[in-house]
């Protein structure tokens, strides 16, 4: 019997967008263009010279009569002042937090299951995905700790699923065609991809199965570039089963980390990977951010999750995934760039009962991390809601 994936769409137009100095500009493009509808969802938006940019164009978009919606996350984005929010909501922008908590001794609250998705929709026919958050440090003039990241836009049939998805958040509820189980296969053709989702209403794993299907698949070259890379036993298994086929396995990590103990993490598994052929590099001229990822000639994913126990397990992430020569042949070139300009590979162990210990801790380590979350997270008290910001009354909201 053949399984049909209603998710799965041909004809699309798919452009790649290399840090925020592209990104943004097409952000804005798109959203000038709007005539019906605006959807943005974002992890961090910050009140800089980008946050600044973003609020004009959606306060211009409303103002021209076009429906808008902006969803921040309430940890990525908990430093937006009322006057910033207000000048959206009263002029008809309406803004959306999730799970929105006060600090408790200046400490930020609502850790776990964050709304880490990076999404803009535009009247069903245009959107954009990826890893790039709204904020300068996206930017080359902030210096060497601007990031290196990507993001997708997509113009086609595709972009009428995001706007659905990212429509159906603000109800918390999916779209009803994607109440149907998750199929992580990857059908031939050029052209054709989806949305690919990880979230608490029925696709806890999708992202992690379809990075799965893909490296099971591969038959030549995979080149996986990811910011937090942490995956759990299966995802590594399939890793090192793709390079003990004869398939050549690079991962693309970070070698200037934002955060040191991402990357003690990864490098726990760097000699169980190595042993097995999977050639790592390390890229060393500013923090990596990207998420993305190219197996053989046509298969890609460009999106907002990680492979560690936040994205995979907990954080709510959107991934495009398609089957694309023209996106995988513009990702390859520029991941390869990186590793022949700035990286350095990783050289292997010399001592191989060091390198096994160090795998096994890093394992438990893993486990630890992945289910302790879910733990915290199951108390009542933490249960996300979503708040909708009143335009009467900037500091108050109601929740939805």
């Amino acid at each position: 019997m053949t399984t049909v994936d209603l998710g799965w769409r041909e004809g699309n137009r798919y452009t790649l967008l290399e840090n925020g100095e592209v990104y943004f500009p097409a952000v804005r493009r798109a959203i000038e263009s709007a005539k019906h509808e605006v959807l943005v969802e974002t992890f961090i938006l910050f009140e800089d010279k980008v946050g600044q940019e973003l609020q004009q164009t959606l306060i211009a978009a409303a103002g021209r009569g076009v429906s808008v919606d902006l969803l921040v996350d309430g940890y990525g984005s908990d430093e937006l002042t009322p006057e910033f929010i207000g000048a959206m909501t009263e002029s008809g922008v309406r803004v959306h937090i999730f799970d929105p908590r006060p600090r408790l001794l200046g400490i930020r609250t609502n850790v776990f299951r964050r709304m880490h998705r990076k999404i803009v929709a535009v009247d069903s026919q245009c959107a954009l995905v990826g890893g790039i958050n709204f904020s300068a440090d996206h930017l080359p003039d902030f210096g060497p700790e601007a990031k290196q990241d990507y993001a997708v836009q997509v113009d086609g049939p595709l972009a009428a699923d995001i706007a659905d998805y990212a429509r159906a958040a603000l109800k918390r509820r999916p779209p009803r065609r994607w109440r149907l189980p998750p199929v992580a296969s990857v059908p031939d053709g050029d052209g054709g991809g989806r949305l690919v989702v990880r979230d608490n209403l029925g696709h806890t794993t999708d992202i992690e199965r379809y990075y799965r299907a893909g490296l099971r698949a591969a038959k030549r070259d995979v080149l996986i570039a990811n910011a937090y890379f942490f995956p759990g036993y299966r995802l590594l298994r399939d890793l090192a089963n793709a390079a003990r086929r004869g398939v050549r396995v690079r991962l693309l990590l970070q070698g200037e980390p934002d955060m040191l103990v991402a990357r003690l993490a990864a490098t726990m598994l760097y000699d169980h990977l190595m042993s097995a052929g999977v050639e790592i590099y390390e890229y060393c001229k500013r923090p990596l951010h990207g998420k993305v990822a190219c197996m053989d000639d046509d298969w890609c994913t460009v999106g907002s999750s990680n492979l560690d126990p936040l994205s995979l397990a907990l954080n709510l992430e959107a991934n495009v995934v398609a089957r694309d020569a023209s996106l995988n042949a513009a990702l390859r070139d520029s991941l390869e760039r990186l590793i022949a300009q700035d990286c350095k590979p990783v050289p292997k162990s010399a001592k191989p009962t060091r390198a096994l210990r160090r795998f096994w801790v890093g394992v438990v380590v893993f486990h630890f991390l992945r289910r302790f979350p879910a733990w915290a997270g199951s108390l009542p008290a933490h249960k996300p809601k979503l708040q909708t910001i009143k335009p009467a009354s900037p500091g108050e909201g109601e929740t939805a």
